[in-house]
């Protein structure tokens, strides 16, 4: 049994708060931005275009979390307070929207490249997964996304710090090691395999990932403000296009790497 009394502010300086949810986003994207040079000089690319990609990408994922939490998680509050929207430090960012405005961004920023697309998502999704887990471990920190009750004398976590007193699941952590092993199993791939096909990291991990999250969502709180009154909570609809989308990636590129070599 665990009892969470952490302080989600990391430190302050002066009227200035830093929150470990933010510091660990952060410090997630420099480390994402350190692999994709890695990538991006190993293929002899234009480490300027980096820096321009990952623009998108931030400002992709930061509204395509927002908005998506907004409007599928919470719709009934924000269509009554539609200024609130803009209040991203009040928390509120929803994974699957992430992920969908950092494909659009990725499109964006191809239209003027000459990158391919698989190519560039395969780079891409290696480190995506490491910042997945670390902000996994920020809500953890955080007291947020709180998992359903053990029933259990001997195992959970009382989040005390936002005056709870029951031990839940720590599903956050579950999602952090989930996401973890992800990172290392597409690093491998990516790194170890030199005849992969194009998009199979790609694949793998909206399979992996979003696989994940619909096992794992039973054990959390619905989020959701509303009763979808299904088998499956919001977290998990919402995760069946990704995993579809995975697969059929994942078909794809074999499909075309077996066209390529019988040429």
């Amino acid at each position: 049994m665990f009892v969470s009394t952490l302080d989600p502010i990391a430190f302050s300086i002066g009227p200035l708060s830093i929150r470990w949810y933010g510091l660990l986003f952060s410090i997630g994207f420099i480390i994402g931005y350190c692999i994709m040079q890695y990538f991006f000089r190993k293929k002899n690319y234009k480490t300027e275009d980096l820096d321009k990609l990952l623009v998108y990408i931030f400002v992709g994922t930061v509204l395509g979390a927002r908005l998506a939490h907004c409007f599928i998680y919470e719709p009934d509050f924000y269509l009554k307070y539609p200024s609130r929207i803009l209040m991203i430090w009040e928390g509120g960012l929803a994974s699957h929207g992430g992920c969908l405005g950092v494909l659009i961004a990725v499109l964006l920023f191809l239209r003027k490249t000459s990158y391919r697309f698989l190519e560039l998502a395969d780079m891409l999704c290696v480190p995506t997964a490491l910042v997945c887990s670390m902000i996994r471990m920020g809500n953890f920190i955080n007291s947020e996304i709180l998992g359903i009750p053990t029933h259990s004398d001997t195992y959970g976590v009382i989040f005390a710090a936002i005056g709870d007193t029951i031990p839940r699941h720590p599903v956050q952590l579950y999602e952090c090691i989930a996401y973890f092993v992800i990172f290392l199993i597409l690093a491998t791939v990516y790194l170890a395999s030199k005849k992969r096909p194009e998009g199979l990291v790609f694949g793998l991990l909206f399979t992996l990932a979003f696989t994940a999250r619909f096992l794992l969502e039973p054990f959390k709180v619905e989020q959701a403000d509303y009763d979808t009154s299904n088998l499956m909570n919001v977290g998990q609809l919402l995760s069946i296009p990704f995993i579809i989308l995975g697969i059929g990636v994942i078909i794809y590129s074999f499909k075309k790497y077996s066209n390529q070599k019988g040429k």
